[in-house]
């Protein structure tokens, strides 16, 4: 199946355009149903999309309408400066009128890593009242080892398919952290995965060409979507050794 891989000069282009389209999903989905289930991710990248959306874009999204939800979160204090919630918090979710129970941050308040990922997996589980979670729109990026979400090259929680949430230890700084699995990110109607990077390329193109390997690139895993899936890249992760991933 062709990738939807949509390439840009850089980082704010990229942003922008993707804002832009973000915007067209998450209403045609409070249109349809009332409500927009928003999944926000971490990272530098996404930074500059929050910030649009939290100003140039600000008037154009219903905001009491949308619930917030993560992807993924380091087991840190909310108020630790690697949380993925601080950081929404303060590029995002402070600066628009979304109702504060509308905003579904993933736990780490207690002793037990595990136990959170199953009362954040109970949270979706109210939210839905589905066999699986269908978020409306996943925003996802793309670690240079092939990580998406916290799921990691060798991870036991690629392999989960029961599971909405799993808590997991990573190799990366704050190594405990809470993920949706791979089959709760599957069902979502939207995936967006920001890239952008030349530090990125050597996994985009593992992640995006031949036959999708999540044990070795986990990004590959969202390849079986049931939804609509786009690549939003710049173009310095989209040069490969000496070759781009897109023809111009």
């Amino acid at each position: 199946m062709k990738q939807d891989v949509r390439v840009f000069a850089d980082v704010n282009e990229l942003s922008l355009r993707a804002a832009e389209a973000a915007v067209r999903t998450i209403n045609d989905s409070v249109r349809s149903t009332g409500r927009c289930s928003l999944a926000l991710c971490g990272g530098s990248t996404p930074r500059t999309f929050y910030g649009l959306l939290a100003s140039e874009f600000r008037d154009q999204i219903p905001w009491p309408s949308i619930h917030v939800f993560w992807g993924d979160e380091r087991y840190v204090s909310p108020r630790d400066p690697a949380s993925n919630y601080r950081m929404a918090r303060e590029t995002l979710l402070d600066l628009v009128p979304c109702p504060a129970a509308n905003i579904h941050p993933m736990p780490t308040h207690s002793s037990s890593p595990d136990a959170d990922a199953r009362e954040y997996e109970r949270t979706l589980k109210n939210y839905f009242g589905t066999d699986w979670p269908h978020l409306d729109l996943i925003l996802l990026g793309l670690g240079e080892e092939g990580h998406t979400a916290s799921l990691f090259p060798g991870s036991p929680a690629i392999s989960e398919r029961t599971r909405w949430v799993a808590a997991v230890e990573t190799p990366a700084n704050s190594p405990l952290r809470l993920t949706l699995t791979l089959p709760a990110l599957t069902r979502a109607t939207n995936i967006y995965v920001l890239v952008a990077g030349s530090n990125k390329a050597h996994a985009l193109h593992h992640v995006l060409t031949g036959v999708p390997d999540p044990s070795s690139y986990p990004a590959a895993g969202i390849r079986f979507t049931k939804g609509k899936l786009i690549w939003w890249v710049d173009r310095a992760a989209e040069h490969w050794p000496g070759r781009l991933l897109v023809p111009s």
